[in-house]
């Protein structure tokens, strides 16, 4: 079997240039969704070029990583990733993470605090209910059919590879196996962080109620926001300008927003 690498380079995505080196200036790493990729970042990053450091976490199983084993649970991968991003904290960094994403950068938030003993700028957690808010969701048991229903139903995927029999056959695993990862996540009621925490969600999602991220005010001893958007579980490739701006205004104070 493959080994997964803890290379960064495969592991972090730039896709714009950072802005001048200044120390007190915020990385953002970025998580994506459930079957998503380092991709899905791409506009989000263009939307504060020139403003912030974006990196975008690319998981193993998928695109350049296809031939890696995925991983196996959320607390591996937060493990991981862990691993390359402490190698980032010689300056403030802040973790954006959406749906699935929010979890795992959660997680490496949880082990920067509690293992590497740095505090994140901020974790932002887009499009999930709070770790306590727990659903019995069986999605990664279902048949093809019902899998690509549930990825169509919530219009994250472009409709090209839904569409196209030879890409399904070849995404369809590592999106069956993220789903597992996530419907099978214990959050284990320990510590709170200490960072800030600022939520978006949708006002129309069906896997977030604004009730439930609104209970990431539990996870933290520190200051905690919430910004609700019209839209559904990917209001974010709509208002993707609007969450540049409210990141730039949390980490620079509205400079460059």
């Amino acid at each position: 079997m493959t080994r997964v690498t803890t290379d960064d380079a495969l592991w972090l995505q730039r896709f714009h240039l950072a802005p001048a080196h200044n120390p007190g200036n915020p990385r953002l790493a970025c998580f994506p969704h459930a079957g998503g990729s380092a991709s899905f970042f791409f506009s989000f990053s263009r939307s504060l070029a020139g403003v912030l450091e974006v990196v975008a976490v690319q998981y193993p199983g998928r695109q350049e990583r296809r031939g890696e084993p995925c991983f196996g649970s959320m607390a591996e991968l937060a493990d991981q990733v862990f691993t390359v991003l402490k190698r980032m904290t010689d300056r403030p960094l802040a973790l954006f993470g959406h749906s699935m994403g929010a979890i795992a950068a959660f997680e490496v938030a949880r082990r920067l605090e509690n293992k590497a003993g740095v505090s994140p700028a901020t974790l932002f957690v887009s499009s999930r209910r709070a770790p306590s808010q727990h659903r019995a969701e069986h999605v990664h048991q279902q048949n093809d059919e019902g899998l690509v229903a549930e990825i169509k139903a919530l219009s994250g995927t472009d409709t090209r590879v839904l569409d196209n029999q030879e890409l399904l056959r070849m995404v369809l695993p590592t999106i069956r196996s993220d789903y597992e990862a996530i419907e099978t996540y214990q959050y284990q009621d320990a510590l709170k962080l200490h960072c800030p925490i600022h939520a978006f969600v949708g006002d129309a999602d069906p896997r977030a109620t604004i009730e439930e991220v609104a209970a990431w005010d539990q996870c933290t001893t520190g200051q905690f926001t919430l910004s609700v958007f019209s839209g559904g579980h990917f209001y974010l490739n709509e208002h993707q300008v609007d969450v540049a701006k409210a990141v730039t205004r949390t980490l620079l104070g509205g400079v460059g927003g």
